[in-house]
């Protein structure tokens, strides 16, 4: 098999980070993008080319459609190819509905949703010309039930976004030998969320534990394996059965 290669977003901490590390130990080149903090990218790319592998980090605000395309053509030249698209990226905050701002509101979007769209539309090409490749998206556990989730309404409603969006990338690239699929954590311990805000989902988790970065990251190394060539479309829900 070619040597594949991955182009993470949000790489350099949390699932995608393990991810990215967990391709790396099964022979992938890695690339990741990130926004702030140079120093965790770094130490990241280290963490990958330790397994033997080639590594690159760039900075990159994906919000900013011609900065992440621009990207994914930087990856393509200097590995020749891209095979799996994860999109990690995926800021979050609580704010009371009517207390959001219209410029905190288009941020979610603009960070969560658009630029899956972007960079999907980006990576196809090669993908359809090779008759290979894996786009992941996140979203959230529970998101698929619709409700009403007026504390973080803008992500809420994004990564629902996602969800559909993939959903049509499926139906579109499946013919090409791609496939488009969704993972959708609940309370994991990626460093995103306040301890607090765990410890207080605790007792609410039917499997009485809070979940990690490695419950993720075996789910997304199904999806982005060749075993998964005919799971097109899912959304796998890594929340320990809450939000069920």
């Amino acid at each position: 098999m070619e040597k594949r290669v991955a182009l993470i977003t949000g790489g350099s901490k949390g699932i995608a980070r393990g991810i990215a590390l967990d391709l790396a130990s099964r022979g992938w080149s890695v690339a990741l993008c990130y926004r702030s903090k140079p120093e965790l990218a770094a130490e990241t790319v280290r963490a990958i080319e330790a397994h033997g592998v080639e590594a690159m980090a760039s900075q990159v605000d994906v919000s900013d459609t011609a900065a992440s395309t621009a990207f994914v053509g930087e990856v393509e030249q200097r590995f020749g190819r891209i095979d799996a698209l994860i999109h990690g990226a995926g800021p979050y905050h609580r704010v009371p509905l009517l207390q959001e701002t219209p410029e905190a509101w288009r941020a979610m979007f603009d960070n969560n949703l658009h630029p899956v769209f972007d960079m999907s539309q980006a990576v196809a090409t090669g993908m359809k010309e090779r008759g290979f490749g894996r786009i992941l998206g996140f979203s959230m556990a529970n998101v698929d039930k619709m409700q009403a989730n007026p504390g973080v309404a803008a992500h809420y409603i994004a990564k629902a976004g996602v969800l559909l969006l993939m959903k049509s990338l499926a139906k579109t690239l499946a013919p090409h030998g791609i496939t488009a699929n969704v993972i959708s954590p609940g309370f994991i311990d990626s460093g995103s969320a306040p301890q607090e805000e765990l410890d207080a989902m605790l007792k609410k988790i039917p499997a009485k534990r809070i979940g990690t970065v490695d419950d993720a990251v075996s789910a997304a190394r199904f999806l982005l394996s060749e075993e998964a060539s005919y799971v097109n479309g899912a959304n796998i829900v890594i929340s320990g059965a809450w939000g069920l």
